[in-house]
């Protein structure tokens, strides 16, 4: 890992790479990504299992991924990803979202719970000319998310009372960008893998279907939509891009096995099939349900006394069903890798496989699960809800053989809450300035580097991490309560049962000690990143009042020293119309200056264009700063990287107010403007502190 010098941090500030979307000249890629629920860093093949196989020691026992293998082989294979969040819902949300949990508004357990009317994977792909399509597990639906009864309603309720809660959902996929969704809308629905069996709905846009799906194990219901889906489009729309998100609901919680063995050949011919016959809807659903084994796992035994003298006994029959649960995402996995070469569009598709979270300890069954027979956490500690490096890097690869080098590996650490960005860049649209992402087209594609990502993660669960023997004992056992990482000159901070923001992250270094075992946070030499930590988490998130945290009151500081400079401001001059505010940073300016006010003359004779000011905000004492923005088309305000006004989706056009809690000293600030070419261009941007005028006068702003 790469390590910088430390420097003051004013992020909002720093010279970024300029590539902008209009610079891809190659064709807008077809996007598939696979992410599968509650897989560990550990538990595929091209990150660890295989190197569990490779030590022949019958007291550790493994188990394949051959064809997700082969994504690392003919891919890249990114070795520090991480999800948003160490559960599901937050998870989910910050990677639909390009936000990081510093923004979401779906944070903690909020199993459910409605994502904001913002932008998404499928909106943006959407606005690129993209068919969106939403196949799986979705649990961020709204309606009356915290009411216990509708977590688990009876399946045979009448249409008329369906159709009513389908209304409440706000935020059902196709009301998020997606033009097409099948799948368990509520979070509790993915806990089980036969959806009549088990008593849950699935959903097929604005019908439930659950009562004909006799005997459809999900892994292979999802795949089969999936393949379903992507040939029917590739057959009547060839030409136009398609996007599918296909979110498996295992190795998650109940761990039933498939009901047969999964069909030979995949792709067009072969593999899983969609019949769409009512009650045989699949060619798998045959068979008992939970009742086939891979041979691989059915008779496997293993060395439990590390006595090669005495008897190998069998795997217990929960950790066959893991390995089995991972295997038949496997199946599923190389039968949509055949598909697509079958229908010769697999040059020009990006595939990503990742998953949600860490590995869990949960089986619904009378024998607990615990990845620590194939140690699913990898070389790291922590598990699912633990912010350790177990809980949240992910297993993650992407295969794009038009573009990414095969056999590649990207070090750089990077976040799901990215992909928003990357799949932006791809598809030829501006990166919306409201995310919290980075595009990693240049560092995949095997060019350079990316833009640094912001790594950040915080997250409640009353809880304790396991105490497994793995673990190093500075772990074993630690309450969690409130966590908070952040990841800052390639140190890693986490802080665990956070009581005030002045607690001490502890500090790891990840490329010498990636168990984070060693904890620096004491150390002399690093009270400067120690400082930068504290400070800086405050410098980038938003609180929200449903995921309430002992910082959230706490003024935000300003720089560590005073800047240099004079009166004013900087501008950057941008040509173009934009569907959102775009992350000016991503583009070239036609033109840069100062001035000593928010000026739009600058612009004088331009009909579509954007402004990015940049300056350093003088609070002269500390308060609560109020800004006001009044705008024709659309305008956006940050603090930092706090966003003290966000451009609505919808109307983005009017008045807005935006309140920080600020310490007294300089804060760098960005204004982002942006004028559509028709009417009368309009920005005005004013300040209050405690409910009093703060003009901002020539001490106020400095370039």
């Amino acid at each position: 890992m790469q390590r910088r010098e430390f420097l003051q941090l004013s992020a909002g500030l720093v010279l970024a790479p300029r590539f902008g979307a209009a610079q891809l000249s190659a064709p807008k890629p077809n996007i598939l990504f696979i992410l599968c629920d509650d897989l560990g860093y550990g538990d595929i093949g091209a990150f660890y299992q295989n190197q569990r196989a490779a030590l022949s020691d019958r007291s550790v026992p493994f188990f394949r991924s051959p064809h997700i293998d082969t994504l690392a082989r003919d891919g890249v294979k990114l070795t520090q990803h991480y999800s948003a969040a160490p559960v599901c819902a937050p998870s989910r949300a910050s990677l639909l979202t390009g936000l990081t949990q510093a923004n979401a508004n779906v944070r903690d357990n909020q199993f459910d719970k409605a994502l904001d009317d913002t932008h998404t994977l499928g909106t943006v792909l959407k606005q690129a000319g993209y068919s969106t399509a939403a196949i799986g597990k979705w649990g961020l639906q709204g309606g009356e998310w915290d009411n216990p009864k509708n977590k688990n309603p009876k399946l045979d309720r009448p249409e008329a009372e369906k159709a009513a809660e389908y209304a409440t959902w706000v935020s059902y996929p196709t009301k998020r960008g997606f033009d097409y969704f099948f799948g368990y809308v509520r979070h509790q629905d993915g806990h089980f893998h036969y959806p009549k069996e088990d008593g849950r709905e699935v959903w097929q846009n604005d019908r439930e279907i659950a009562s004909t799906l006799d005997k459809c194990y999900t892994s292979d219901l999802w795949t089969a939509q999936a393949k379903k889906w992507i040939t029917d489009h590739t057959k009547a729309q060839p030409r136009q891009p398609f996007f599918v998100y296909l979110a498996y609901d295992t190795p998650h919680a109940k761990l039933q096995n498939p009901p047969c063995p999964y069909p030979a050949g995949g792709g067009l011919n072969g593999g899983v099939q969609w019949t769409g016959k009512p009650n045989a809807m699949l060619n798998t659903a045959i068979g008992e349900p939970d009742s086939y084994m891979h041979p691989d796992y059915a008779n496997s035994t293993w060395d439990n006394d590390h006595n090669p003298a005495t008897p190998e006994v069998p795997w217990p029959d929960v950790q066959k069903r893991y390995a089995n649960d991972v295997r038949r995402i496997d199946d599923g996995v190389g039968d949509l890798l055949q598909l697509l070469k079958d229908l010769k569009i697999e040059n020009n598709t990006l595939v990503v496989f990742t998953s949600d979270n860490g590995p869990s300890i949960e089986s619904y069954l009378d024998e607990a699960y615990a990845p620590t027979f194939f140690r699913g956490y990898g070389p790291f500690d922590g598990i699912k809800r633990d912010t350790w490096e177990g809980g949240m890097r992910e297993p993650t690869l992407a295969r794009w053989p038009a573009r990414i080098p095969a056999g590649s590996e990207d070090k750089q650490a990077s976040g799901h809450w990215d992909w928003l960005a990357t799949f932006a860049e791809l598809a030829g649209v501006p990166v919306p300035a409201a995310v919290d992402g980075v595009s990693l087209t240049a560092s995949l594609t095997g060019h350079t580097r990316h833009r640094l990502s912001t790594v950040y993660l915080e997250y409640f669960q009353p809880g304790a991490t396991p105490n497994f023997k793995d673990f190093s004992a500075n772990h074993r056992g630690r309450k969690r309560q409130q966590m908070q990482n952040i990841l800052l000159n390639g140190y890693m901070g986490v802080r665990y049962n956070i009581t005030s923001a002045h607690d001490n992250f502890e500090i790891y270094d990840l490329a010498k000690d990636p168990q984070e075992a060693n904890n620096l946070g004491l150390s002399p030499e690093l009270a400067k990143i120690q400082q930068a930590m504290k400070a800086r988490v405050l410098q980038m998130r938003t609180p929200n009042a449903s995921a309430p945290r002992p910082y959230d009151t706490v003024a935000v500081p300003g720089l560590f020293q005073q800047p240099e400079g004079v009166p004013g401001l900087k501008w950057s001059l941008y040509q173009g119309e934009w569907p959102w505010m775009p992350d000016f940073r991503t583009l070239k300016p036609v033109k840069t200056g100062k001035a000593k006010s928010f000026d739009l003359s600058i612009a004088t004779g331009a009909k579509s264009y954007g402004i990015a000011y940049e300056t350093y905000f003088h609070a002269r004492q500390p308060g609560n700063y109020t800004f006001s923005l009044s705008t024709d088309t659309g305008a956006m305000l940050f603090l930092h990287d706090i966003r003290a006004i966000v451009e609505p989706r919808k109307n983005a056009a009017g008045k807005f107010t935006g309140t920080v809690r600020l310490s007294a000293g300089w804060h760098p600030l960005r204004l982002y403007y942006r004028h559509a070419g028709s009417g009368k261009a309009m920005l005005e941007i004013a300040c209050q502190l405690d409910g009093a005028d703060y003009p901002l006068a020539d001490d106020v702003l400095r370039a």
